[in-house]
Parts: structure tokens; C-alpha cells; sequence
């Protein structure tokens, strides 16, 4: 039996290791049969990154192959019956990776290159979707069966030039005839499905392939990847149990900080909270809990896009939009929407029938820190190690209940930022300030509602409440007196600890903050 350590399949992608080496493995399988008889035969799935999209490819190439010795003991080992073996063609394009569209058609050679040395290949072929159309044909004809194909990650090579409208209408260009036999080819195929992260609406998949199925938000394939609650606790409970020894805590406590941390993925009206599978493996793995899926970084040009737009960070969340407006192709004009949610930034939070009207929001704590950092870091000309050491001193004062200190800190970062780089209002201001303690795991509320009226932010650090009001070009005296005249504290009056009102204005003319007045009760 593996030990603790190893028995998590982080970064194995490998159905098939996986189950020869006994690691973890989340059973899926009755999604894949229930496809495989659909009575379709062409599908599409869109979810975010490392949510298990390349094993799920990898477990259907292994019951399609008819690899029946890996499934023992899976809920498909009982519902399948022929395990008919049929030819399968993998195309993994996540390694198609570049900016150059000549070398996008070389390296659509490296993959079809192994799939030519089984099936062979014809000279006269010139093209990436001819060679793939005479891999299909000669598949079928050379077994005598219809041909599996599945694409991994169909979109990455799209995706890296999704800054750039030049390229990217260059790229399409190639991508549209490397899937045509997707469609052309249809007498020689059982089974297609893709994967992907974006939708591109102008693709020959999506708008001449017969009878593509798009499942991304059926609600019974809604937990085909990632992990349900109910699978965390049926599967993984010694997991918990385990990580909470690890950490020193109460299973009850480390069950709260997984799900604020990496649960609230939801993708359909009805689906179940879903936490994306590598976070929550490495969590087990590393026997902590960390932000592992941002440790790569928000991408730039997502980073740019909200910024371009003028999106303030709460903007973000409570989205109210039609399916339209983010199942929809990435390259049209509510594409920052559609990016953010097929990217896994923001995702289902409650759906009304009746109207057909959908809420989105961030998923969980770390997507919304990794997004605040990245966020205040490109508004930011320090040095990332200068960011890091403000961040961490900013913390501290906090923490310490030195607010005197955290504004004075303050002052001195937001002078830094660049004009062009911020939105310098009153509400660009706190949007800065929101972020900054978001991202530190400091709670924050803001726009804060009492019987009187709203407070602009509620802070709470280790037992302490800041009641805190801005203004932008005026006083501090009169951000005060208006926490004061409104009762803005009053609520607050009977909790443990010290409850501090804190008035703050921002100077138009500086560009930071310029006046604050801290008084107790």
C-alpha cells in the first residue's frame, strides 16, 4: 500500500499509472459509459485548467483501447458488457505551444509523427488535416472498425495568441483545416470528444461538425471532472482526517478551510459545488493548504483585459448574465465574461429559472487572492521581491492591530502606482485597498449594509473590528464624522475585542492617501 505521500496523483495524467500504482483515483467511469452510449458520437468539454480534463482523455483511451485489466473494481467494469477495442487516435495539443504560425504547423507535426509511424502515412498529403484525415481512414480500414479520436486541450495553441487579432485569425486558419476531417471523416468514427479551456466560435468544429454535443453545462455530466463534495467525503475522509493531524486541527476545521479554499465550482443551474482535483490533491500531498493553481500566475492578457475594461475587483463578483454572455466564444464582444468563467476565474453561483438569469462569482479564497495579487502587482512599478515585502510588513501591522502603521505603509505604495495604470476615483481607491487585504487573507467587507446606512469596509483581524469610511478630496474629520453621525459602529459594539473607527481620505492631487484620524469605540 502506497504511503500517505505518494498515493496522490499529482501531476500524473496517466490513467493507466495511475491504476498500476495504486494512487488515488476519483471513479469517473460511469460518466464515460453513459457518453459511449449516448447514441451521439461527437462531444465537447470546456473546463478550467488542471481540473482533470488530460485523465479523463487518458481514461477513455484505455475503455476505448478495450484495456478492460485497468477498470476492476470501477462502476464501468460492471455496466459494460462487449468491451469492443477500437483503434484510438490521441491528439494532445496542449504541447502546441507558440507564436509563430509556422512553427505552430511543425510542431502539429511532432503530434501527428507517432500516430504516422503506427498507421502510416501518404506522400501526397501537405497539410496537418489531410495527414489526420488518411490517419482516420487507414485506422478504420487496417482494423476493420470505426476510429476513437480525442483531442486534449484543442484550443491551447489558440490560446496563446489570443492578445494578438492578427495571429490569432492566422492560427484559426490552420486549426479550422487540421479538424475538418472531424466532420469529413464521419463514416470511419465511433467516438469524438475534445477538451478544452476557451470556446472559439470560428472553428469548423463548432459550425460544421454534425451533431457536436457541447455538455459543458448538462447537468448530468456537471461533475465529470473535479471532486464532489460527497466524493471528498466517501473517498477521501482518512485524507482529511490525515491532513488535519498534519496541521494540528480538527478534521471539522480542515473540511471549512479545503472548501473556502478550493470548493465552489458549479456549471450548470443545478450542479453540485465541485473543488478543482489539483489543489485539493496537493493539499494532501504537501499536507498543507496553499494556493498550488496560482503559484503559475494569472495570465497577462486576463490581467489586461480587466483593467482595459475599467472592472473593479467587486465587480467581479454578483455578475448577473445570460448563458449567452459566458457560454459563449471566447472572441466575441462579452469575451471577458466568457474568458473568466471558461478560465475558471469566475463560476455559478445561483441560477433563477424563471428568468434564465445567472449569478457568477469567484469561485473560492484562493482564486480570489491569486487574482487580487496579480492584480495589484501589475498596477504596481516595484520590484515583485519590494511587492512581497510590503505585502508581508502590511500584514503584520494588521495583524498587530497597528493601523497608524498600515496607512503610513499605504500611503508610500499607492504613490507608487502609476496613474495610467489605476482607476484614481473614490471607489478605484478602495477597490485597491479591498484587494490589497484580500489577498492577504485578511477579512473584509465592503459596502458593508447597517440600519443607517452603508459602511464602506469592515475589517476584522485577530478579535479587532476597523469600521472604516473613505473620501476622496475632502477630509478625514468628515470621513469620521460620518461613521459617528451614522452609528456605523454600533453594530459592532458588543463583540469581543476593540472596535476601531478609522476615517480616510485620498488626496486627488497626491495620488495616495493623504489624511486618516483612529479612534477607539
Amino acid at each position: 500500500m502506497p504511503t500517505l505521500v505518494n498515493r496522490y496523483p499529482v501531476g500524473v495524467q496517466s490513467f493507466k499509472d495511475i491504476r498500476r500504482r495504486g494512487l488515488v483515483y476519483i471513479d469517473k467511469t460511469s460518466y464515460i459509459w453513459n457518453l459511449a452510449h449516448q447514441g451521439g458520437k461527437s462531444f465537447f468539454l470546456i473546463r478550467p485548467r488542471r481540473f482533470g480534463k488530460s485523465l479523463l482523455i487518458s481514461t477513455m483511451q484505455a475503455y476505448f483501447e478495450g484495456r478492460r485489466e485497468f477498470f476492476g473494481g470501477l462502476d464501468i467494469d460492471q455496466l459494460e458488457a462487449d468491451w469492443e477495442a477500437s483503434p484510438v487516435i490521441r491528439l494532445d495539443m496542449s504541447t502546441v505551444k507558440t507564436r509563430d504560425v509556422e512553427e505552430l504547423r511543425l510542431l502539429i507535426d511532432r503530434v501527428l509523427r507517432p500516430l504516422e509511424s503506427i498507421y502510416g502515412s501518404d506522400a501526397r498529403d501537405f497539410t496537418p488535416g489531410s495527414r489526420l484525415a488518411t490517419l482516420i481512414e487507414r485506422a478504420s480500414t487496417d482494423s476493420g472498425r470505426q476510429v476513437v479520436v480525442l483531442v486534449d486541450e484543442y484550443d491551447a495553441p489558440l490560446l496563446n495568441v489570443m492578445d494578438d487579432p492578427h495571429q490569432l485569425e492566422r492560427f484559426r486558419e490552420v486549426m479550422r483545416e487540421f479538424y475538418i476531417p472531424l466532420k469529413a471523416c464521419g463514416d470511419h468514427l465511433r467516438f469524438v470528444f475534445l477538451t478544452g479551456i476557451t470556446k472559439f466560435g470560428q472553428l469548423s468544429i463548432f459550425s460544421e461538425l454534425n451533431n457536436l454535443r457541447n455538455i459543458s453545462m448538462d447537468s448530468e455530466f456537471a461533475g465529470i471532472c473535479g471532486i464532489t463534495q460527497g466524493e471528498l467525503t466517501s473517498i477521501l475522509a482518512d485524507d482529511v482526517q490525515k491532513l488535519a493531524c498534519a496541521m494540528g486541527t480538527s478534521a471539522d476545521s480542515v473540511m471549512a478551510e479545503l472548501k473556502a479554499h478550493y470548493d465552489g465550482y458549479r456549471f450548470c443551474g443545478d450542479s453540485p459545488d465541485i473543488y478543482n482535483p489539483f489543489r485539493l490533491l496537493n493539499a494532501f500531498a504537501r499536507g498543507q493548504i496553499g494556493s498550488f493553481w496560482y503559484e503559475s500566475g494569472t495570465p497577462t492578457f486576463l490581467v489586461n483585459l480587466i483593467r482595459q475594461r475599467g472592472w473593479q475587483f467587486p465587480d467581479l463578483d454578483q455578475q448577473e448574465v445570460l448563458s449567452s454572455q459566458f457560454d459563449a466564444p471566447a472572441e466575441n464582444a462579452s469575451s471577458l465574461i466568457a474568458l473568466l468563467y471558461q478560465a475558471g476565474y469566475l463560476t455559478i453561483k445561483s441560477y433563477d429559472p424563471e428568468s434564465r438569469v445567472y449569478t457568477l462569482g469567484i469561485p473560492n479564497r484562493e482564486v480570489s487572492q491569486g487574482l487580487a495579487e496579480s492584480l495589484v502587482a501589475s498596477a504596481s512599478d516595484d520590484a515583485r521581491d519590494t511587492h512581497s515585502a510590503f505585502l508581508i510588513k502590511l500584514a503584520r501591522d494588521f495583524r498587530m492591530g497597528d493601523v497608524e502603521s498600515a496607512l503610513e505603509r499605504l500611503r508610500a505604495y499607492l504613490a507608487g502606482i502609476p496613474y495610467h495604470l489605476g482607476s484614481r476615483d473614490e471607489r478605484g481607491f478602495e477597490t485597491t485597498f479591498y484587494l490589497i487585504l484580500d489577498l492577504l487573507g485578511i477579512q473584509i467587507d465592503t459596502e458593508f449594509k447597517t440600519a443607517t446606512g452603508r459602511v464602506d469596509a469592515i475589517v476584522r483581524s485577530r478579535g479587532n473590528v476597523y469600521v472604516m469610511e473613505f473620501k476622496y478630496g475632502r477630509t478625514a474629520a468628515e470621513a469620521l464624522a460620518q461613521i459617528d453621525e451614522k452609528g456605523y459602529a454600533l453594530p459592532f459594539s458588543a463583540d469581543e475585542g476593540r472596535v476601531v473607527k478609522v476615517g480616510v481620505n485620498f488626496s486627488p492631487e497626491e495620488q495616495t492617501v493623504d489624511d486618516w484620524i483612529i479612534r477607539e469605540g
